[in-house]
């Protein structure tokens, strides 16, 4: 197993490192050993919107999975990142559950940070999984969906970075070995259906996400439901906002990684969330149980 490699030639010649979001501050770059004695033991980095999400699931993966508690000694979670008052994580055994925000700016600040801070602890080849919530095409609500392609609003399959003045463009696609492994966490008995799909990450709640109950709309429910249509001809499952950069980075950082979501609704019926608070609580779980198998498949190899 080999340690992280970044693409940056600019980190080799930095003997310290700040990560401001996390409020992580490396005192040596080169051997932080502190940094690698409390994350060095990582092997999955699970991530999601909320704060309260990655605690459920942290505690999810303590009683099913039987990993260690979150660092306090006595079965509580400590948010490792608390004093930096944007972001939570927490450490359940060799894996760490972070909250990203909503939507790509937000999550991609906290993947430059993760990842940085996986090279620094000498973490050995881990796999970062979104373990996140979204719309369903054409699908029931509850259903798990598995990210293989992400396209962009244009309907492309690339994200695009505006860098230093120009369009940057790369491929936004998740390695379909890992997609194919964590389909094989699903069992026949299992009372929800899990697929493999393409997603759609949108910059906006509303309009990008062809809604007709923001607070601007300027298109009829009939191009509504022919953009949706146009979603389905490319396999498009689900609509959420973050998995065409997510995917983009890490297939350029070869970097494995993977994308797992619950639907809440089926936007083809709707645009408006009607579970119940119940509901969605076990919709999420669907994709804990999926996660958690494959955390335990992997750990077994």
């Amino acid at each position: 197993m080999a340690a992280t490699k970044l693409k940056n030639p600019h980190l080799d010649q930095m003997t310290t490192d700040y990560l401001y979001h996390l409020n992580i501050a490396i005192g040596d770059t080169k051997n932080s050993k502190s940094l690698q004695k409390q994350f060095g033991d990582v092997k999955f980095i699970c991530m999601g919107g909320t704060g309260q999400r990655m605690l459920m699931l942290a505690k999810y993966l303590r009683d099913n999975l039987q990993f260690q508690d979150g660092g306090s000694g006595n079965g509580d979670f400590i948010n490792l990142t608390e004093s930096g008052h944007r972001y939570a994580v927490y450490k359940i055994g060799p894996v760490l559950c972070c909250s990203h925000g909503v939507g790509i700016s937000s999550m991609s600040i906290l993947l430059h940070e993760l990842l940085k801070l996986v090279k620094y602890a000498k973490c050995k080849d881990p796999i970062f999984v979104r373990v996140g919530s979204s719309g369903g095409i054409g699908v029931n609500a509850g259903t798990v969906i598995i990210t293989k392609d992400a396209y962009n609003g244009h309907l492309r399959n690339q994200y695009e970075l505006a860098i230093l003045g120009r369009t940057v463009s790369r491929p936004a696609k998740f390695d379909e070995t890992i997609c194919k492994e964590i389909l094989s966490c699903a069992n026949k008995d299992d009372n929800f259906e899990t697929i493999i799909g393409n997603t759609l990450s949108a910059e906006c709640f509303y309009e990008g996400q062809a809604r007709l109950d923001g607070a601007s709309c300027e298109y009829r429910n009939e191009d509504k439901l022919k953009f949706l249509e146009e979603c389905r001809v490319k396999d498009i499952k689900n609509f959420e906002m973050e998995a065409v950069m997510f995917s983009a980075l890490m297939h350029h950082l070869d970097v494995k990684a993977a994308e797992v979501c619950i639907t809440f609704l089926d936007r083809l019926e709707g645009d408006q969330i009607k579970v119940t608070k119940q509901q969605k609580e076990e919709f999420e779980k669907r994709a804990f149980i999926i996660v958690g198998r494959y955390i335990q498949y992997k750990l077994k190899q």
